[in-house]
């Protein structure tokens, strides 16, 4: 069908490539993320313009954080911008003269690894996103599951916890409150305050307080042994892996793909979540367990996701 380009909606920018029917990114342009609806729009629309230029384009896909619909074409709720009910494809459309589908983006970063990265050669694979939250993706049988309403594997807000911490989502006791970046900074926080005698080296890489540390300062720490880290990383991989468990109980996948900026830190975070989904896997000892997998596009798969599933024919058909 030709190239198409993909879109990746990010906090601070907003980045869109020509992807090729490989998946090889041709070429990209970024521009900063806005901070109001209208302006978001605007600058999706200058990130397409500034990297069509020179190439025939016959799609856009976006990537959207959000509930987006099944028809991919309205932006239900969004967390982080101020969209309801937004209809993201006809506005975009209207300013770019292509056709547009929106996509939520951690289901288009699953359908990059899948087509492109970790997941070729698998059918059926669940994708979860570890980063400052925690998103997902489902593929069953060579095809992505949105769900009736458009809005399947909202993985981060199972409720892990009844009446567990509060999520920004408003609900309590998310997964993603207990297995994501800001899960793993708050039990280094806590488990420094409590045991400053064990977390002398990742004290010594912020400001020497617990509420110094910041992620990066767990993963230098815990690869030179230091204590608190590593048993920061620990809590969060045994959270990540209870959950994939109950995850193969649903959708018994042959591979669950590990991605966002957690994932770049390999066997760091993977040995152990892979240790506690055997553990937490009913009949785990007897069953055939899914292969855990670190994602390999890394910040590249929603962008080529988006752009791929620009080329898949509406859902709805």
């Amino acid at each position: 069908m030709g190239l198409t380009i993909g879109v990746d909606i990010g906090g601070t920018k907003i980045a869109a490539g020509v992807v090729d029917e490989e998946g090889t990114i041709l070429s990209t342009f970024k521009v900063p993320t806005p901070t109001t609806p209208e302006a978001i729009v605007d600058a999706i629309a200058s990130a397409v313009e500034g990297a069509r230029a020179g190439h025939e384009i016959v799609g856009v896909g976006i990537g959207a954080a959000g509930y987006v619909n099944r028809q991919r074409s309205m932006v239900y709720f969004a967390p982080n911008i101020d969209w309801r009910q937004e209809p993201l494809k006809e506005k975009v459309e209207a300013r770019v003269g292509l056709p547009v589908v929106v996509e939520n983006d951690a289901n288009a970063a699953a359908w990059g690894e899948y087509k492109f990265g970790a997941g070729r050669g698998h059918r059926n694979v669940i994708c979860i996103t570890l980063g400052t939250g925690l998103g997902g993706g489902i593929i069953i049988g060579n095809k992505l599951r949105r769900g009736h309403f458009g809005v399947a594997a909202e993985f981060g807000h199972i409720r892990m916890v009844p009446d567990g911490l509060l999520c920004g989502c408003g609900s309590q006791g998310c997964w993603e409150q207990y297995a994501s970046g800001r899960a793993l900074v708050r039990y280094a926080r806590q488990r420094a305050n409590a045991t400053p005698e064990n977390a002398e080296l990742l004290l010594s890489l912020g400001d020497g307080t617990p509420d110094g540390i910041e992620g990066k300062h767990i993963s230098m720490a815990a690869r030179q042994g230091d204590p608190v880290a590593v048993d920061s990383y620990r809590e969060l991989a045994r959270w990540v892996g209870a959950g994939l468990a109950d995850l193969a109980s649903l959708f018994d996948p042959s591979a669950f793909i590990v991605g966002g900026g957690l994932s770049d830190e390999g066997e760091l975070v993977l040995g152990p979540i892979r240790k506690s989904y055997k553990r937490w896997l009913v009949g785990g000892n007897w069953r055939p367990v899914a292969d855990v997998i670190a994602a390999r596009l890394g910040n590249k798969a929603g962008l080529v996701g988006a752009a791929d599933l620009a080329r898949e024919p509406d859902p709805i058909m």
